[in-house]
């Protein structure tokens, strides 16, 4: 075989193995497909989490360990699915086993149980409703460059999402999800001691504001959002015991100006909008804003050199899926339209996650 040259066999490095093949070489025993296999079937691990969290495993298991009988009674499943489903949680790492007994996890418990004030699980269900169904289109969005939601004939995105109380109350459970987190860092990483006053823009159910009350007894705050959101945003600080400080002030951050505020906070807002959209937006912050006054601009930013924060970058193509124009963004990107808008100083300080913040100081 190695002396036909006319097959123009190729000797590879002492480490790998020869195998001829359209005249390369191509088998290199130190490279292996396995990271190939976890993200093509990366679907599946995701949906085993979000039914999960649909059946509500997660909230029955917070109120004691079952066995996967009880557990398949309670949650009607059938039997031949159950075990697997539950040990492959297991394996995900989001349930413990022991003595044929499943618990949650520690991070299952604090998130995903529905009766406890730090559950995520809005966010999941969102994805697991609408979501996971839309991202089966993304070749025709990378193709086309529009929305593949439920505005895929046209319209708006958030016209369609709001007009429906019951798709508003779980969106905004979704962005509560999302932002928890996020919301305690900011209250801990930001010197709010310099300020008295802030305003939410596009607040939800007021999950930052929430947060950032509870850590700074000094502060009083406004979740501004569209009129629809305020009896759900009152709601939820009336739940938190923070009416006294935390009130809602309506508006459309297109059409009116932002209030007047020490510190304007958007967080998960940016990204939905197209690059004039954005600067339109850091404009009127900058308008709102007091001499020394800052804005905090926080969502999954990503890296400058476009490498490393993966959640950021599959976020941008989520706004693809989602929106007409918007997209995520790095830290630099967002400082140049801060510095264009007017503000002095800007600055990017990561959070939790895939999270950072963007500071500018007016």
């Amino acid at each position: 075989m190695f002396r036909n040259r006319k097959r123009r066999v190729r000797w590879l490095p002492r480490r790998t193995n020869l195998i001829d093949h359209n005249s390369k070489y191509i088998f290199m025993p130190h490279i292996t497909p396995d990271k190939i296999g976890q993200i093509a079937f990366g679907f599946a691990s995701s949906k085993a989490l979000l039914s999960a969290v649909e059946l509500g495993l997660f909230t029955e298991l917070a109120k004691s360990p079952g066995d996967a009988a009880s557990l398949t009674a309670k949650l009607g499943l059938n039997e031949r699915a159950a075990r697997d489903f539950f040990d492959t949680l297991v394996a995900l790492g989001m349930l413990d086993r022991k003595g044929g007994f499943y618990s949650n996890t520690p991070e299952a418990d604090l998130y995903l149980d529905r009766a406890k004030p730090t559950y995520m699980g809005g966010l999941l269900e969102m994805m697991n409703a609408r979501l996971y169904a839309f991202w089966g289109s993304l070749t025709e969005a990378l193709r086309t460059g529009k929305p593949q939601n439920e505005i895929k004939a046209g319209g708006n995105a958030f016209e369609v999402l709001y007009s429906n109380p019951e798709r508003l109350e779980a969106f905004l459970k979704a962005m509560t999800g999302i932002s928890l987190g996020t919301g305690r860092a900011i209250a801990e990483k930001f010197p709010w001691d310099n300020y008295k006053t802030f305003v939410d823009v596009g607040c939800a159910q007021g999950a930052l504001p929430v947060q950032v009350a509870l850590k700074h007894g000094h502060l009083t705050g406004l979740g501004y959002d569209l009129e629809c959101v305020g009896p759900i945003y009152e709601r939820y600080i009336r739940t938190n015991g923070l009416s006294d400080r935390l009130k809602f002030a309506p508006g459309d951050f297109f059409k009116d100006p932002l209030p007047k505020t020490d510190v304007l906070v958007m967080g998960h807002i940016l990204h939905d909008w197209n690059l004039e959209e954005k600067k339109m937006l850091l404009k009127k912050a900058y308008d709102a804003l007091q001499p020394g006054g800052a804005v905090l601009i926080y969502e999954a930013i990503i890296d400058d050199e476009r490498r490393n924060n993966v959640f950021g970058l599959i976020m941008s193509l989520n706004m693809l899926i989602e929106t007409t124009g918007g997209f995520d963004y790095t830290g630099a990107e967002c400082c140049q339209w801060m510095r264009e808008a007017g503000f002095r100083e800007t600055r990017v300080e990561h959070l939790i996650g895939p999270d950072s913040m963007v500071i500018g100081i007016k």
